[in-house]
């Protein structure tokens, strides 16, 4: 067992919230103690290519595993024989793997896994790290989920960390309610903070009346709130739309991402004939009138999009966007596009602390999600 992890009681949320507390989200360039990840098992987001989803991982664990400890979440024994098989061969120093047994509908662990918030230290008072439990509900959209959203509890268990059940006000419309407070739904990859206070979001994916809603009756207003309460956020900000072939309807990250605490990276897609084009565009134009939490403008760089990605006649929603900020490395999907390139050149020149490198991913997004989406930081 990795000296990093203490078994304890599971410790539930006080009466105040994390903010009130505080605690705060991070940012994701910020030292991390270990990156989450679940080990794929579900063929049917994969349907036709999931054997090599596996290896895919490997090379992402391999890369990432360089800088941190890797927290790997499998179903059962036999799941983690394989994943043994496959992350040796793949050059994985297994020492630096931690398995936990939590059986999982799926494997995206932006979305369904710990989101860790944390208080600074300050005179004699540590520093300390808990995490928040956002309810994953399938992202308003699938049935099966009622194993992923079991997985922060089992974190807080194995970590011995405070666990915060994220709440809001059940709103007026609701007749007769049973208590006066729900449960708050939102998923990792539909957030992007920069650690200092301003957090993004799009409007498609949490604002939309209709569409994948996952905290009916509820406004702009208290789901801004609910945030600022949950993650210690004070400025948030909202883009319009994600790209094509998104079924989480929306995700930031694959959209708009910090890079830093003043500078972002924006997708645009330059064909005017792509269904991309006008959404992506609108985001541009909204990025206008960001402020960052201080009143200063950041710096925004235009990202750019691959050219259009389809399989079996459905369109995917491959985007540079979704990288992910380890400590070794920044890993950032590829798709044996022209982009690839310019793309990475572009990271590359704005994380100077560490190697941009790519992953091949134009298999792995066949399941609607790439890396960010399939990671989960834990800061020290």
């Amino acid at each position: 067992m990795l000296a990093w992890f203490a078994m304890s009681p599971l410790k539930t949320n006080p009466a105040a919230t994390p903010a009130e507390l505080g605690f705060a989200l991070p940012a994701e360039w910020e030292p991390h103690a270990a990156t989450w990840l679940s080990w794929p098992h579900n063929a049917s987001d994969w349907p036709g290519k999931f054997e090599i989803i596996p290896w895919i991982y490997g090379e992402m664990i391999r890369k990432i595993a360089a800088g941190e400890d890797i927290c790997l979440i499998v179903r059962h024994k036999k799941d983690e024989q394989f994943a043994r098989q496959v992350l040796q061969k793949a050059g994985v120093n297994l020492r630096k793997i931690k398995f936990v047994t939590q059986p999982t509908n799926r494997g995206w662990t932006r979305d369904t896994g710990p989101i860790f918030v944390r208080k600074a230290e300050s005179g004699k008072r540590k520093a300390e790290t808990a995490i928040v439990h956002f309810h994953f509900n399938g992202w308003a959209k699938y049935d099966n989920w009622d194993k992923d959203t079991q997985v922060p509890e089992t974190a807080a268990r194995i970590l011995g960390k405070r666990l915060f059940y994220a709440q809001s006000p059940v709103p007026a419309s609701i007749r007769n309610p049973q208590s006066a407070v729900r449960n708050f739904v939102i998923e990792g990859g539909g957030i992007e903070v920069n650690g200092r206070g301003t957090l993004l979001a799009t409007e498609e994916c949490y604002l939309h009346p209709k569409i994948q809603v996952r905290n009916p009756g509820l406004g702009k207003k208290e789901i801004e709130t609910a945030l600022k309460n949950y993650l210690g956020v004070k400025n948030i900000f909202w883009l319009a739309k994600g790209p094509k072939g998104d079924d989480t309807h929306g995700h930031i990250d694959d959209v708009c991402r910090f890079v830093n605490a003043k500078a972002l990276v924006l997708v645009r897609e330059k064909n005017s004939r792509d269904a991309n084009y006008r959404p992506l565009a609108e985001n541009w134009e909204r990025i206008q009138d960001l402020h960052l939490e201080d009143g200063s403008r950041p710096e925004v760089v235009a990202l750019p999009m691959p050219a259009p990605l389809y399989f079996d006649g459905v369109r995917l929603p491959a985007s540079y966007a979704n990288f992910y900020i380890s400590n070794a490395a920044v890993i950032v999907p590829t798709f044996n596009d022209p982009n690839d390139r310019i793309a990475l050149g572009i990271l590359g020149e704005l994380f100077r602390d560490r190697p941009v490198v790519g992953i091949h991913a134009v298999d792995l997004v066949w399941g609607f999600g790439s890396l960010h989406c399939l990671t989960q930081q834990q800061p020290e």
